[in-house]
C-alpha cells in the first residue's frame, strides 16, 4: 500500500491490524531520513487522525524499519508511550553504512521480539542516518530499549565498525511499554534465511532466527 492509497482514500488504516514501514529513502531524504514521509501525515489533518487513531486502538501493532523508524520516530508525539523516543540522525561516519553487523536482542516488551531476548544475531544495515540521537527529542533514561549493537566479544559498543552508526549504547531498535510498536533501524527482512547471514550454527538452507520476529506478529494477532 502507498501514501497515495491513504491520501486518496482508496485505503483507510481501520481495515488493518498491522502496519509496517519499510526502508527506501522516502522523498529522498531530502528534509532529513524519514521526515517528508512523516510530514506527508503530519500535515495532512486527515491522515493525522487517521494515523492517531490507528495507534491508540487496542488491537494494532506496527514495525518501523530503516526508513520507516526515521518516520515512525518522527510520529512519535502520535503514538502512545513513543514519547522518550529519539530522532535517528548522521551517521558518525558521516557516510552510508552497509554491512552486517551483530545485534542483541534485550529484554523488553515487544511483541515482535518475544521470546528472543538475549540472541547475539548478525543482521543487514543499510543507512546513512541511524544514530539515535536524543538531543532534540526524548529521553534516554526513559526510553524502552528493544535492541543494540555489540562488539564481537558480544558487549555493547560505539566502535565502530561494530556500531555502524555510533548510537549510543549501541542503541539499535526502540519499542512502547505496551511492545504493540517498535522501531529498529537495522533489517530483519533481509536475513530471514541462514544463508544470507555473515555465519550461522544452523544449516545454512534453514530459516534464519529473524523469521520469529514475523511469526510473532502472527501470534499478537491470533
Amino acid at each position: 500500500m502507498h501514501m497515495t492509497d491513504l491520501q486518496s482514500g482508496r485505503a483507510h488504516l481501520s481495515d488493518f491490524v498491522g502496519l509496517v514501514a519499510c526502508g527506501g529513502f522516502s522523498y529522498g531524504d531530502t528534509l532529513g531520513a524519514g521526515n517528508g514521509w512523516a510530514r506527508s501525515v503530519l500535515f495532512d489533518p486527515r491522515l493525522t487522525e487517521q494515523f492517531g487513531a490507528f495507534f491508540h486502538r487496542p488491537d494494532t501493532f506496527g514495525l518501523g524499519i530503516c526508513n520507516g523508524c526515521q518516520m515512525f520516530a518522527a510520529l512519535a508525539e502520535l503514538v502512545p508511550g513513543a514519547q522518550a523516543w529519539p530522532r535517528f540522525t548522521r551517521n558518525r561516519s558521516e557516510q552510508y553504512e552497509a554491512r552486517l553487523s551483530l545485534l542483541e536482542v534485550l529484554d523488553s516488551p515487544s511483541i515482535f521480539l518475544s521470546g528472543m531476548t538475549g540472541s547475539l544475531l548478525p543482521i543487514a544495515v543499510a543507512h546513512g542516518e541511524g544514530r539515535a540521537d536524543f538531543s532534540t527529542q526524548g529521553d534516554a533514561a526513559q526510553v524502552v530499549r528493544a535492541a543494540r549493537y555489540v562488539d564481537n566479544a558480544g558487549a555493547p559498543t560505539q566502535r565502530y565498525p561494530f556500531n555502524p552508526n555510533g548510537s549510543p549504547d549501541g542503541l539499535a531498535a526502540v519499542t512502547t511499554p505496551d511492545g504493540r510498536f517498535t522501531a529498529m533501524m537495522p533489517h530483519p527482512e533481509r536475513v530471514q534465511r541462514n544463508v544470507q547471514l555473515s555465519w550461522t550454527d544452523g544449516p545454512v538452507a534453514d530459516e534464519s532466527p529473524w523469521l520469529r520476529m514475523f511469526r510473532n506478529a502472527r501470534v499478537f494477532v491470533g
